[in-house]
This record gives structure tokens, sequence and C-alpha cells, in this order.
């Protein structure tokens, strides 16, 4: 049925590709959020990557890879986001609510997981988009070849390099917290 619908999408049908998107655009979102930590930031990775599917739909050759395809233009678009990002630097401070309940998070402590985005910053978005794939979105080293076009083996090196450099950041996390600490 999917590749009924991409067929009729290539052909220029925007109901066939508004179906398409509707089914995927949670996970495309998510996967952006996670590459980029911000949410404005995803959400306009996000929409340019819709229109650049959209207009590049067309030279899709096999309709079967639609969403390897979709993935990798949506991780470009938040790499490229993320460029864009870098060069204007803004102070984004968001007011929470005080009436949310407090769900308790059996998996991290609040300081773990500040640790582990402070880490997740550190690293370039290549970096974040391949951690991404593997580990929220559960691609294998062989499928996140393909969503990026790119030999498996070169997905397993830079995956290690980016185990690496997160290691690494967590590493120098610790020491900064360490240091901060002994000189207050």
């Amino acid at each position: 049925m999917d590749r009924d619908l991409v067929e009729a999408a290539r052909m220029g049908n925007r109901e066939a590709y508004a179906d398409l998107i509707r089914v995927r655009g949670d996970r495309l979102y998510a996967i952006a959020q996670r590459i980029l930590r911000d949410v404005q930031g995803a959400e306009d990775a996000v929409q340019e990557a819709l229109v650049i599917a959209w207009r590049d739909l067309p030279s899709l050759r096999d309709p079967d890879r639609f969403d390897a395809w979709l993935h990798r233009v949506v991780v470009r678009s938040c790499i490229h986001e993320a460029t864009r990002q870098r060069r204007r630097i803004t102070v984004d401070i968001q007011a929470l609510p005080f009436d949310i309940p407090v769900a308790e998070d059996s998996y991290l402590s609040v300081g773990d997981r500040d640790q582990l985005e402070r880490g997740f910053r550190r690293l370039a978005p290549e970096q974040r988009a391949l951690l991404v794939l593997r580990h929220y979105t559960g691609l294998e080293p062989a499928e996140i070849a393909e969503v990026l076009g790119i030999p498996a083996g070169t997905v397993r090196s830079r995956l290690h390099h980016a185990h690496r450099a997160m290691r690494a950041a967590l590493d120098a996390d610790a020491r900064s917290v360490a240091l901060g600490g002994r000189s207050a």
C-alpha cells in the first residue's frame, strides 16, 4: 500500500504525500528533536526536509526505499539546521509550569539526564545523528548506511568515533563539575 502512495506522490498527488507524511511525521520530528536538542530547530528542520522531499520525490528511483530516503533528507536537514544554529547565538529561556506532575524515571536520575544532555550537545551534529539513528531508532549499522547513503563500514567507524567522542564529552563534563566543586 505504501508503494502505491509513494508512486502516486511521485506523480504529484498531494493527498498521497500528505498520507505518507502523516504516518511518519511524529517519528521524523522525534529524530530531529533528538539530533538538534531544540524544539524550534527540530520543527524548522522537519519542515525544510518535507519541502525538499516533496520537491525531490519525482527523482526517487526506488519507491520501496522511500523511508530510508526520507530519513536521509531529515538527517541532512538537521545537520544543516545545526550549522545555522551555531552561527547565531541566542538565549532561549523557557518557563516551565509548576503544576506538571513529576513522573518517576527508573532509568536515569535528573542529574544523569542533564549530564548526558550536556555531553550530547558537545558532539558534532553528524555524530548526534548517528547516535540517534543507532540508539533511539534502533537501526543496525547496515540500515544506517542505507539511510545515510554511505558504506556500512563507514557507519561502524563513525559510530565508534561518535561513542568515543560522547565518552570524552562526559569525562570532560565530569572533570569540569569536579573542578567547579573544589573551588566553590
